[in-house]
């Protein structure tokens, strides 16, 4: 028989469904519950097609062919019933498809699944788990902010759980694992700055196969996390075994080479097939008051480079203040007390107001940094062109501003302003890109896939004005190198890329015991000038930790078909009320060895046919039908024994709605 799909001819057989014959060409009719080894059911719909001279569409898995038929599988019928289907199954579909805090994580780690090896003992797995994500698990578990831990679902119980507390316990104990290479390509590719987002880059393009070289100006390779983040918060001995491992894989760290003195872009542009800007935000921003040009009066991240470089400072008994409000200025405030000053952070809104991490706040007060709150610069006394102290205007707050936070307005009078004795003056109030030496470029704006205005060039990271911490960057880093593997062309797996994210909470997680969370002890370590001031979980805290994590996320969402087809048709998660359905008074049903997760059926009844047709038991059954419709099994409170060994059902869920222990 001929038959037309497409606009193309195709051969087909007497019997032979529109499907297979599909399936046979290579052309892509989706389908949830169909099954080669059964028969056409029809259940899920999803295969419908239209066939010219028939009013109604059809379903692929149960139409036979005729000879001279014209199918058309991807017409604006066929798509928008599809997607009406669709969304019908979601309307029944509940709970998350990846955990939240893999979703809140901008690197999309995959927390839930390295908390799960943690809790049976398998760090090492756990760690190979966090390097799919990016190459410095142990350095950002000490210094994320944590946004994964905003979304924990435990804090519909109690406490979020200590997700990075757990990162750091599992990365300490194996921070040298190496990740394979695929085979070399030949390519060659540039990264310019040896920050998380330049290394993160190259790690993911050198196990792509290419050849990767580092141009960074510092000494040594890390950016702001080793020139930025103080050795009491980040040892270094900690980035520099993470870093050896990039090394251990091949790519080549080109150290004191600055953009526009040693090398430009032309020059990358005729050596490389590729070249990624990745320069970082290394130059503090000014605080516009008069005086700022003196002596001993420092950018906050000039400040804290020079201490990572090991530069003397005589603070002994001195008074620094610092201007700001940021984890930076916290960072130089922390630093000078360590090294002897008494230091006090001016700041011209409230303690509430602050941009820095709570956590950073309660530790500098701990530790005895004094504030000024509702204090702004005005003017910094010199003598010799020497600072001796500055005067700080005294403000109020007014209304909200575009941040949302309420704006500072100066005080009015005589007492509105007061002067502060100081040895040194430190400026934290912000950083900005140094554009040096970016010719031929413009500027470094980007498209959504970090692409310049030149060919071959890319530029991510602090350089686009789009991320603010290091998790940032690195997930810039990991974007771009799928794209830049995606325009040479070459094999690789496509970074998952998560879009329907479905956050209904699931009825059990609010039944869960209470338990403690298991956390870091802060220790004040101004007396040993820069260890480390966390110590990390034990082994007994990490198992007990680890055990609190409530497995929110799906553990079938990277097969699941459900998720596959609702991004492929851009569907409307909530289109259908979920009020229109049963409702099912025990969401996780434990009826022997195979167990249901009802939030997550979606009446495909694939099950139906598998149990009846595959496994020959006729375990589970369909009862009523539109929204009132449910699966049942047949044998009340307890299935069969002899469902422990055969779980058919469970390898063809479509959804992961069954499962077994």
């Amino acid at each position: 028989m001929t038959v037309t799909i497409n606009g193309k001819e195709y051969k087909g057989i007497t019997g032979q469904t529109i499907l297979s014959l599909a399936s046979e060409n290579n052309i892509n009719i989706p389908t949830m519950c169909h099954g080669e080894e059964l028969p056409p059911s029809g259940a899920c719909g999803i295969c419908v097609v239209e066939v010219t001279g028939v009013p109604r569409l059809l379903r692929a898995c149960a139409t036979p062919i005729s000879n001279g038929m014209v199918i058309h599988t991807q017409s604006e019928k066929v798509i928008s019933a599809r997607k009406t289907l669709l969304e019908l199954s979601l309307s029944i579909h509940s709970g998350d498809c990846a955990a939240p805090c893999r979703v809140a994580c901008p690197a999309k780690t995959d927390c839930q699944g390295y908390i799960s090896l943690i809790a049976e003992g398998k760090t090492n797995e756990a760690v190979v788990l966090m390097k799919e994500a990016h190459p410095f698990p142990a350095s950002i578990a000490r210094i994320c902010p944590r946004p994964c831990e905003e979304k924990c679902r435990r804090k519909l119980v109690d406490e979020a759980v200590n997700i990075a507390g757990l990162k750091r316990y599992a990365a300490d104990l194996s921070v040298s694992q190496i990740p394979q290479i695929l085979p070399e390509t030949g390519n060659v590719v540039a990264i310019i700055g040896g920050g998380p987002a330049g290394l993160t880059a190259a790690y993911f393009l050198r196990r792509g196969g290419h050849m990767v070289d580092v141009f960074e100006q510092m000494p040594k390779m890390g950016g702001l996390l080793r020139y930025g983040i103080p050795e009491y918060r980040l040892p270094k001995a900690i980035l520099d075994k993470e870093l050896a491992v990039l090394q251990k894989i091949g790519i080549a760290f080109k150290n004191n080479m600055t953009l526009g003195e040693d090398f430009t872009i032309d020059q990358l542009q005729a050596k490389y097939d590729v070249v990624v800007i990745a320069v970082g935000a290394g130059a503090s921003k000014p605080m516009w008051c008069k005086g700022e040009d003196a002596q001993n009066v420092w950018g906050g991240i000039d400040f804290l480079k020079a201490v990572a470089k090991n530069e003397s400072f005589s603070l002994q008994g001195k008074r620094v203040i610092v201007v700001g409000g940021s984890n930076t200025a916290m960072d130089a405030a922390r630093t000078a007390l360590r090294l002897g000053a008494e230091a006090i952070v001016s700041y011209r809104r409230t303690r509430d107001e602050m941009p820095a991490e709570k956590a950073e706040i309660e530790e500098a007060v701990a530790e005895g940094v004094q504030f000024l709150f509702l204090t702004a610069p005005k003017e910094i006394t010199t003598l010799n062109g020497h600072a001796t102290g500055i005067t700080l205007q005294k403000m109020i707050l007014g209304e909200p501003d575009a941040s949302g936070r309420r704006s500072p307005i100066p005080q009015e009078g005589e007492s509105a302003v007061e002067w502060v004795q100081a040895d040194m003056i430190i400026g934290a109030i912000g950083q900005d890109v140094v554009m040096a030496g970016l010719s031929p470029l413009e500027n470094l704006a980007v498209d959504n896939n970090f692409r310049t205005q030149l060919p071959g060039v890319y530029a991510i990271g602090d350089a686009t004005g789009k991320s603010s911490y290091a998790i940032d960057a690195i997930a810039h880093g990991k974007k771009v190198a799928a794209v830049v593997l995606d325009d040479m062309r070459l094999p690789w797996e496509t970074l998952p890329q998560i879009i329907v994210e479905d956050t209904k909470i699931a009825a059990d997680f609010l039944h869960v015991p209470t338990a403690p969370r298991q956390q870091e002890t802060f220790i004040k370590t101004i007396s040993n000038l820069f260890a480390e001031t966390h110590t990390g979980l034990t082994q007994e805290q990490a198992a007990e930790e680890a055990k609190r994590c409530l497995s929110c996320g799906c553990e079938a969402f990277e097969k699941c078909k459900l998720l596959k087809l609702s991004n492929m048709y851009k569907v409307e998660i909530d289109k259908f009320p979920e009020s229109n359905h049963k409702k099912i008074k025990h969401p996780i049903d434990r009826r022997g060895h195979i167990h249901r997760d009802i939030n997550k059926c979606v009446h495909c009844y694939l099950c139906v046919s598998v149990c009846s047709q595959i496994a020959d038991k006729e375990v589970f059954s369909a009862i009523d039908r539109g929204f009132n419709s449910i699966i049942d099994t047949a044998f009340g409170e307890q299935m069969p024994n002899e469902c422990k060994d055969c779980k058919k059902c469970v390898e063809h869920c479509p959804t992961g709605a069954l499962f077994s222990t």
